[in-house]
């Protein structure tokens, strides 16, 4: 079966930069061991979580068609998260912050759809099936918490990034994939570490991005729910990691009252967190959500909105007081009193009102930049966008006069008016000149010989965000990651293991009623002495069947295991746990 992203409609909506990370999920590519990794980790989950996770993650399990025995198919995700208003698609592992923010913004979960090898059971730093089909998933079947998702990802994809996030992001990325990778060679790992380590204490002051990463981590990843003394899970990073999940209940973990100055806590993805934020209640998170997006320059605007855009060198938007929003890259700004009185863009850049292209104001308009002041004319109270038809005249701004226009701040715009364009108000949002000269005292801003002038009309900055302001603009694509997944590689040995993990696979499924427990334990024990989970599997098969005497010596192989391998003695014991216990609903 190749299960892919079809079957939900939501997924029309998303527009080309974030369709580029969407690949498909081969389903076929999951082998007989994944399928016990998946399976030994949820059937830990449920019976553990079940008493310390927010109610709603065993009820979204059911409700989102998460099943414990087998791994899921985005197929069979979308029909049923359909019913739910959300919809699923797979990526190659961690992708950009602000891409992730935005497909949730679009009610899509982004799920990696690899799966940790078995020698990662317990917790992997790159995110993975478990991580997001069994973390993430359940819990956005609470309508409260979808919504906060939701508009999480509407406001932090509009966070504006340093020019050391990316760099940050590219380095985090590599270190998950070369930690999760079979057989890296240590001093490969050393590095990766140690180039997050420097860039960590290099980053400067937090970027909006960095802060809203931040508060993204200590809440749906790793967020706590209830209070300090009787927290519940439901960050996904917890719901998915068996040794996490029961290590950040403990003492050694400190628990924090959630709120604003999370976003000022870094974190290590390579590391048991040493403190979480419990939050009294899923509205709560939404009522601090709204307090960061009030200090957002997408709130605030003005000279230091315009400031971030600069340091970012990436593309964002500033939206003026008319509503007109300029998308390209800020490479300019005057200002005058602590006010912006004149920006400048480099390259491709496309004008906008309320998100959509002004008809004739694309990348194919300008193609080099654009510059425009900003602000009232000097002397005059009344700016621009206020004037009626008569103050316009009085002023003499008309079609074919020639006007000298004065700014606050020292821009001197001078030339002969072409038209005016208005936003739905009536206000005039851009009037267009020719044979214009723009000035800022001395320094020649823009000349005649360029061509048409465009001036945006706007007294302030009312807006500063990430991005352009109409997602088909500019042709704008998000760069995809430098680094790639590592697949492991097939042996002669692990493929003969994979047929044993099947076989057994089929037994318990009633698929294979021919296939001899003793021959595979023999097998196993001779050819594969170090595997464990396998071991389980097949004691788990016996306790059912009733068979004590074979049961016995499964059992002493496993001690014997535990001996011989402490370092996953616990493992061993949770999975006869299952067994003997028969507290789970697997």
């Amino acid at each position: 079966m190749n299960a892919t992203f079809e079957n939900n409609l939501l997924l029309d909506r998303l527009p080309k930069h974030l369709k580029q990370f969407i690949k498909p999920q081969d389903y076929n590519n999951y082998t007989p061991i994944n399928q016990a990794v998946w399976r030994y980790v949820m059937r830990k989950n449920v019976a553990y979580l079940s008493q310390v996770a927010h109610r709603s993650y065993l009820e979204g399990l059911q409700k989102t068609g998460i099943e414990v025995d087998t791994i899921p198919s985005m197929y069979g995700m979308n029909r049923i998260l359909t019913e739910i208003g959300w919809a699923a698609v797979a990526v190659d592992g961690f992708i950009p912050p602000n891409a992730f923010m935005e497909f949730q913004a679009y009610n899509v979960l982004v799920i990696a759809s690899d799966i940790r090898q078995l020698e990662h059971i317990e917790y992997t730093p790159a995110p993975d099936i478990i991580h997001e089909g069994a973390g993430h998933a359940p819990i956005i079947a609470n309508p409260e918490y979808a919504e906060y998702l939701r508009r999480f990802g509407q406001i932090g994809c509009k966070a504006i990034s340093s020019s050391k996030d990316y760099e940050m992001y590219e380095a985090i990325r590599l270190l998950s994939i070369v930690k999760e990778a079979e057989g890296t060679p240590q001093a490969t790992i050393d590095a990766a570490e140690k180039a997050v380590e420097d860039l960590q204490n290099n980053m400067g002051e937090l970027s909006e991005m960095a802060q809203i990463r931040n508060l993204h981590w200590w809440t749906v990843e790793y967020g706590l729910i209830g209070t300090i003394k009787n927290p519940k899970i439901y960050g996904a990073g917890l719901l998915s990691s068996i040794a996490e999940s029961a290590y950040c209940m403990t003492e050694k973990v400190t628990k924090i009252p959630y709120d604003i100055t999370a976003a000022y806590q870094n974190f290590d993805i390579t590391k048991l967190q040493p403190q979480l934020y419990v939050t009294p209640s899923f509205a709560y998170l939404n009522l601090i959500l709204e307090e960061f997006a009030n200090k957002m320059a997408l709130r605030t605007g003005g000279l230091s909105g315009i400031e971030k855009l600069l340091n970012s060198a990436a593309l964002g938007t500033i939206e003026l007081s008319t509503g007109l929003q300029i998308s390209g890259v800020f490479s300019k700004v005057i200002a005058h009193q602590g006010n912006p009185i004149y920006v400048q863009t480099t390259g491709k850049t496309a004008l906008a009102y309320r998100e959509k292209e002004l008809v004739g104001h694309g990348a194919l308009t300008h193609p080099d930049g654009f510059g425009s002041p900003i602000g009232k004319l000097r002397g005059i109270n009344l700016a621009i966008e206020d004037m009626s038809p008569k103050d316009l005249e009085a002023y003499s701004i008309l079609e074919s006069e020639t006007v000298k226009l004065e700014f606050e701040g020292g821009i001197t715009v001078e030339g002969q008016i072409v038209t005016g364009s208005r936003n739905l108000p009536g206000e005039i949002v851009l009037i267009r000149f020719k044979n214009c000269t723009v000035t800022h005292g001395e320094t020649v801003l823009f000349q005649p010989e360029w061509g048409v002038y465009d001036m945006a009309v706007g007294k302030k900055v009312v807006s500063a965000f990430s991005g352009p302001a109409d997602a088909s603009s500019l042709d704008w694509i998000t760069p995809l990651p430098l680094s790639s997944t590592i697949k492991a590689q097939p042996t002669a040995e692990r493929d003969d293991l994979e047929v044993l993990y099947q076989s057994v696979r089929s037994i318990r499924n009633a698929k294979d009623t021919t296939a001899c427990l003793v021959i595979i334990f023999e097998d196993l024990k001779q050819n594969h002495p170090k595997d464990w989970l396998l071991m389980v599997e097949i004691a788990e098969l016996l306790n059912d069947r009733q068979d004590v005497v074979f049961l016995s010596e499964v059992l002493a192989h496993l001690e014997q295991l535990k001996t011989n391998r402490p370092e996953i003695a616990h493992l061993i014991t949770g999975g006869l746990e299952l067994i003997f216990n028969n507290n789970t609903n697997a």
